[in-house]
């Protein structure tokens, strides 16, 4: 009891929590006394931030440089936006300049994929093809067939002198250890762990993992979005089935911030084998495409939610529609506050989640979401062919954001988090008509299913809702 009046004074006093997540963890310690004492060491403390990510090299590529002026430009209306459609965002290109130093490029192109094995085969091809280096990172790295599959061809490149590095995050990759990437790391290449346990089953930091999912080939080429490495992600498990995902090739110069994301990330993990500048990993790239991009990322590093805010600046600004597609959706309040407004005021608001949870606490706290949701007037459709695991949003045909970041607390503030802002007409507009096809394969969720629910569905939702800030 002491113990637990303990801890309650340092949740409430001390970690300046947020209020919901406040009340989250008073309700653990008081339910579970013992056992919520030691859950919450390891997933209720917040992380230190000082200095977390550190290079040296940013000043060497000259990327502070480029923020100032793309700041002072749009303050003083300068700054070249190629098209109509770029103008129209120049408060949001300026809001991710000032809050996450997200260099805006506009000579990209850009390739999405949403179905694993051509995702897979893209990458394994531009592994093939690669010259200089080839930085590698995955929330979920599995050594499964498609796992020895990449890792074989990071062992071909590197005895061909190509610098192989792979980057994992120790809890994602349950099991997996460093001294089974053995035959790479004697081949030349090299391989760091996110956040590792101090001890077995110990682990101060296992609420804040790395769900970014980052590939980098010789610095022209650039892979973001949902897909992990693994035979479920090319829709090989029984339980899954076909796993519906989203991801993006890119070339151009949005590749180069996705550069400095990883070498940040790895400089973070390794103990003595850090990346120091050289300019073979950021060449000079030629133009290849027309698609403007910032490219933000996420923490419990940061200062800001930053893409919390881009989802809440997109939705805040929508004319016609908004289209969603998570495999979580377990908002905070000014998310939820945000889509019910959007719906109310007449915005076409559709949200895709999966039929069949991998979480089941997070699909009830997800079903006590969107219900509300159908009552204002959204339309909530039930994905049936498989496991949906996009994170998509995308507005009006005119802009669309694709990367890690679900809609749920975890995401937003406790996971590491990358995605790509999308500010092209082209590409937003093949991303809708993605969903609109995915739609095909759903069951949507009427007013009518909701609301004749069962009383022990009521009871599921209730609890896991109670629970949805700490999930």
């Amino acid at each position: 009891m002491v113990l637990n009046i303990l801890f309650a004074i340092t949740v409430i006093f001390l970690e300046r929590k947020k209020p919901s997540s406040t009340w989250a963890w008073l309700l653990v310690l008081f339910f579970l006394p013992f056992v919520g004492f030691f859950l919450y060491l390891l997933l209720g403390r917040q992380l230190r931030k000082k200095h977390l990510f550190r290079w040296d090299g940013r000043k060497d590529i000259g990327i502070e440089q480029l923020i100032n002026y793309q700041i002072e430009a749009i303050e003083n209306n300068e700054l070249e936006l190629r098209t109509e459609n770029i103008k129209n965002y120049s408060h949001l290109i300026y809001m991710n300049l000032k809050t996450n130093n997200a260099v805006l490029t506009q000579d990209n192109d850009v390739k999405i994929f949403d179905d694993g094995s051509d995702k897979f085969e893209a990458l394994i091809s531009d592994i093939n093809h690669a010259k200089n280096h080839i930085h590698i990172q995955y929330y979920i790295f599995k050594l499964d067939n498609l796992g020895q599959r990449i890792i074989n061809a990071l062992i071909k490149k590197a005895k061909q002198g190509v610098k192989v590095r792979v980057l994992f995050d120790e809890m994602g990759s349950r099991g997996i250890r460093k001294r089974h990437f053995k035959e790479l790391i004697e081949a030349g290449g090299e391989v760091e762990v996110f956040f590792p346990s101090i001890l077995p089953l110990i682990n101060p930091r296992l609420n804040f993992r790395n769900h970014r999912k980052i590939a980098v080939i010789d610095g022209r080429i650039g892979y973001i979005g949902g897909f992990n490495v693994g035979d479920e992600y090319l829709s090989l498990s029984d339980r899954f089935g076909y796993w519906r995902d989203t991801h993006l090739r890119i070339e151009g110069s949005a590749v180069h911030p996705l550069q400095t994301r990883f070498i940040l990330d790895w400089n973070q993990a390794s103990a003595k084998n850090d990346i120091i500048y050289a300019e073979r990993y950021f060449p000079i790239i030629p133009q290849k495409g027309t698609a403007a991009l910032q490219i933000i990322s996420s923490g419990p590093d940061t200062e800001w939610e930053v893409i919390k805010n881009n989802y809440l600046h997109l939705i805040a600004n929508a004319k016609k529609y908004v289209y969603i597609q998570s495999p979580y959706f377990i908002p905070d309040e000014s998310f939820f506050d945000a889509i019910r407004i959007a719906t109310l005021t007449g915005i076409d608001v559709r949200i895709m989640i999966p039929n069949k949870p991998d979480h089941m606490f997070v699909y009830w706290a997800t079903y006590s979401y969107v219900g509300p949701l159908v009552e204002a007037g959204a339309k909530v459709y039930h994905y049936e062919k498989g496991f949906i695991h996009a994170k998509m949003i995308v507005v009006d045909d005119e802009i669309a954001s694709v990367g890690t970041a679900n809609i749920d607390v975890r995401s937003f503030s406790l996971n590491f988090e990358v995605n790509a802002l999308i500010y092209d007409r082209l590409l937003a507009h093949r991303l809708a008509e993605i969903f609109e096809r995915d739609i095909m394969d759903c069951s949507e969720l009427t007013l009518e299913l909701y609301k004749n629910r069962s009383n022990y569905t009521k009871f599921r939702e209730s609890m896991s809702r109670l629970l949805s800030p700490i999930l």
